[in-house]
């Protein structure tokens, strides 16, 4: 008798607490689809909770009711952007770290894999030579790294107080939970692969405070400088 209440009381608990596990996913879809199409951010902490605390369990719920997972990475993206943003702005170029996916190269690309990270010739044939020169001019620590391995070695050798990545969403957000104790700034890319991937350039130098005011943004890929167009979801 005594077992039978004991695991029936259980049962209950267990019951509530995946109704509140629903519960607080749905809210936090909501929220975050209230984030990316109007820019409205409420409640950020608990998004950045349920995002971190449930992070494949919200991308398996989103798929379930019919939303494309990567939702969760483009949420957790752009409410790490909107709370950092204001601390990232105050502090000094030489006191952040630019770090840039090694899939934006031209595929000539003749610089070398070293312990930090690819060492860019600055032959001018891709992004990352120009926001390489235009981030070191500033100040900033530039580092273009195969994966997140070499973050991680970054992280140990290198002294800095914020980070502006560029990656694709999922990795994006990955990355900037592990560096949540750092004010972090991310720019996805527009177009994401492993090789003649796109970045938007502007907004990375408006992250970087080297364009001050926004203008209609062109994507500029690592082999070309044709415009690309952003999807939404």
């Amino acid at each position: 008798m005594i077992f039978y209440e004991f695991y029936q009381i259980f049962g209950q608990i267990v019951f509530v607490i995946v109704l509140v596990i629903l519960a607080l996913l749905s809210l936090t879809l909501i929220l975050g689809k209230l984030l990316l199409k109007e820019d409205k951010l409420v409640f950020p902490k608990l998004l950045l909770f349920t995002i971190d605390m449930f992070y494949g369990l919200f991308k398996k719920f989103s798929e379930n009711v019919g939303v494309d997972a990567k939702i969760v990475d483009q949420i957790g993206v752009e409410v790490r952007n909107s709370v950092n943003e204001k601390y990232f702005k105050k502090l000094e170029p030489t006191d952040k770290i630019l770090v840039l996916p090694h899939c934006l190269r031209h595929t000539d690309c003749e610089a070398k894999l070293e312990s930090s990270g690819l060492v860019c010739t600055d032959c001018n044939r891709c992004v990352i030579g120009v926001l390489k020169t235009k981030g070191e001019g500033m100040g900033f620590k530039v580092f273009i790294i195969p994966g997140s391995t070499f973050l991680k070695k970054i992280l140990e050798k290198n002294d800095f107080k914020a980070v502006l990545g560029v990656a694709c969403y999922q990795d994006l957000n990955l990355s900037m939970m592990k560096l949540s104790k750092f004010s972090c700034q991310g720019v996805p890319l527009l177009k994401d692969g492993c090789i003649n991937t796109k970045v938007d350039a502007k907004a990375v130098l408006e992250k970087m405070g080297e364009i001050q005011e926004k203008e209609k943004r062109p994507g500029i890929s690592g082999c070309d400088n044709k415009s690309y167009t952003p999807k939404t979801l």
